[in-house]
This record gives C-alpha cells, sequence and structure tokens, in this order.
C-alpha cells in the first residue's frame, strides 16, 4: 500500500469476519488486525453498497436498517400526503421505498420467512399509504391496484 501510496482511513476502516460455524465454537475469534502502522478492528457488521452484512450472513440486519428506512420514508410522505394525486403519490413511493426494497434483493434469497414479511409489511404500507386505505382494508385487492 505504501508503494502505491494508498493509506488506511482508521475511522472509516472496518472488517468483517464470518467464520464456519465449527471453528467459531472452538478457537476465539481475533479482536483486530494490523495493517502497516493500522489497527483495525473487527465489527460485528459492516455495510458495503448499500448492503449491511452481519458476522453470521443472517441478511437480519440488513433487513432491520431497510425496514428502518422504508418506513422513515413512508412517513415522510404521508406528512404531505394531503397535498398530493394518487399518481404523485406512487412516484414518490415507488422512488423512495420500492427502490430500496428492490435494491438488492436477490441477496435475500433463502432468508427466513420471518425477514420476507417483514418486508411485505412495508409493501404492504406503502400500498396502504398511496390509496389512502385503512389498516383494516383488505390488502390483496390494494396490492393489485
Amino acid at each position: 500500500m505504501t508503494h502505491n501510496k494508498l493509506k488506511l482511513n482508521d475511522d472509516k476502516t472496518e472488517a468483517l469476519i464470518t467464520p464456519a460455524r465449527r471453528i467459531s465454537n472452538c478457537l476465539p475469534l481475533p479482536d483486530s488486525l494490523t495493517v502497516g502502522n493500522s489497527t483495525v478492528c473487527f465489527s460485528q457488521s459492516a455495510k458495503y453498497l448499500g448492503v449491511t452484512l452481519d458476522m453470521h450472513l443472517t441478511m437480519t440486519a440488513h433487513v432491520v436498517n431497510l425496514i428502518r428506512t422504508a418506513n422513515f420514508e413512508l412517513r415522510r410522505i404521508n406528512s404531505i400526503r394531503h397535498y398530493l394525486s394518487v399518481q404523485a403519490t406512487k412516484t414518490l413511493v415507488s422512488a423512495f421505498v420500492l427502490s430500496r426494497l428492490d435494491y438488492c434483493n436477490s441477496l435475500l434469497s433463502g432468508c427466513p420467512q420471518y425477514l420476507l414479511n417483514r418486508l411485505q409489511k412495508v409493501q404492504n404500507n406503502a400500498a396502504r399509504l398511496i390509496l389512502k386505505a385503512s389498516k383494516t382494508d383488505y390488502i390483496t385487492p390494494l396490492l393489485r391496484t
């Protein structure tokens, strides 16, 4: 790295170890790694290209962050919903919420059903927001619309 005039930014550098289950139960994992004069600490999760990976690769951290962000955007759109038409609301929800749900969704293949159900609730809330439906309305016709 010195030869190529590269330097680690200690504040922004994080590393993640994803050990095999049989190894992690037997051997203690190191706390840090020294690269040159810098020490890089291992963390429980790391964000890369907008995807949060945890050390067990369960995608739980990614889904939790995705739901938090999507619900925040839905609340923001809901605060101005009475000024918007259905088409304008659909455009905003598609741009700010559904695009986040679609990004890297192939990584969620094989995830537990409870995580996928939580993401489905976000999509259901988006449909209710667009069509001004209540929580007691059936969701299937709303999703088709």
